[in-house]
C-alpha cells in the first residue's frame, strides 16, 4: 500500500476533515506572496508602510493603492485543481472545514462551503475606526494610484481592506473556530504552508494531540514535516485531485 492509499483509508473513515492551507496553495495559482508582489513602484516600501495600522494612518492613499494593485494581480488568476479537489471532498466526507491563511478568496470561488479565513479576505472591506463591514464595488488597479480610500457610511471613518495587518489580532471567533475544528477532526491536510506563521502553524499540532492523522502536502519539507504522520511531496494541484479521485473510486 502506498502513502496515498494510507491517506485515502483515513479519509474514508473520517467524519471531519480539516484542510489547513498556506501561501503555497495560492502560489500554484500564480499569486505572489506579500513580499513577492513588492515589485516595480512598490519595491521601495517596507511592509510596515503598507500593512500596518500606523502605515494606513500616515499614508491611507498609499496603502489603499497597494491593495488595489494586489487585487488586480489576483483578478488575473483563478483557483487551481487543488482548490477544486477540496470542494469536491465535501461530497465524499460528512464534513470538511478549510482553514486558510490566504486572502484571495479562491477556496470559496472553487466551491468550498465551510471556509475559515484567519487572515481575512482582500475582497471584503471594513472601516478603520469601528470595523463596520462595508459593501463596496471592488476597486481593481494595476498601478499605485493615489486616490484616498472612501469613508464608512455609518461613522465616516476611512475604509480599509478586511485583512489582518502586521501586529493585529486575528478576526474575532475565526481562529477559535479553527482551533475547535482542528481538535475535533479525524484527518488534517496541511497544504502549502511553511509552518512558520503563528498562530496558524500550531493547528496541526492541536490536531495531532487530539488523535487526528496529520498529512502534509507540500513541494518541499517544512517546519511541520517532522511532526506529521504522512508527508506527500508535490504540488497540491496534483496530489489533492489524486487523493479525491481514489476516494471517489471507493464510493462508486
Amino acid at each position: 500500500m502506498d502513502e496515498l492509499d494510507t491517506v485515502v483509508d483515513a479519509l474514508a473513515e473520517a467524519q471531519l476533515v480539516v484542510a489547513a492551507t498556506g501561501a503555497g496553495m495560492s502560489r500554484e495559482s500564480g499569486i505572489h506572496t506579500f513580499r513577492e508582489a513588492q515589485e516595480g513602484l512598490w519595491e521601495r516600501y517596507n511592509p510596515e508602510e503598507l500593512a500596518t495600522r500606523q502605515g494606513f494612518q500616515e499614508h491611507p492613499a498609499r496603502v489603499w493603492g497597494w491593495y488595489n494593485y494586489r487585487r488586480g494581480l489576483i483578478a488575473q488568476r483563478a483557483p487551481h485543481a487543488g482548490h477544486r479537489a477540496l470542494a469536491e471532498l465535501e461530497e465524499l466526507v460528512p464534513k470538511v472545514v478549510v482553514v486558510t491563511q490566504n486572502i484571495d478568496g479562491f477556496h470559496r470561488d472553487a466551491g468550498s462551503s465551510n471556509v475559515l479565513e484567519v487572515h481575512g479576505n482582500i475582497h471584503r472591506f471594513k472601516c478603520f475606526e469601528q470595523d463596520h463591514p462595508v459593501e463596496l464595488d471592488e476597486p481593481v488597479s494595476d498601478s499605485n494610484g493615489d486616490l484616498e480610500p472612501p469613508r464608512c457610511p455609518r461613522c465616516g471613518s476611512l475604509i480599509r481592506p478586511d485583512v489582518v495587518w502586521f501586529g493585529e489580532m486575528l478576526p474575532p471567533g475565526v481562529f477559535q473556530d479553527a482551533e475547535a475544528a482542528s481538535s475535533a477532526c479525524d484527518v488534517m491536510l496541511v497544504v502549502g504552508t511553511s509552518g512558520m506563521v503563528q498562530p496558524a502553524a500550531n493547528l496541526p499540532l492541536v490536531a495531532s494531540a487530539s488523535g487526528a492523522m496529520v498529512v502534509e502536502v507540500n513541494v518541499e519539507p517544512s517546519q511541520l514535516t517532522h511532526y506529521v504522520d504522512v508527508f506527500l511531496e508535490g504540488p497540491a494541484g496534483q496530489i489533492l485531485p489524486a487523493l479525491v479521485a481514489r476516494l471517489a473510486a471507493r464510493h462508486s
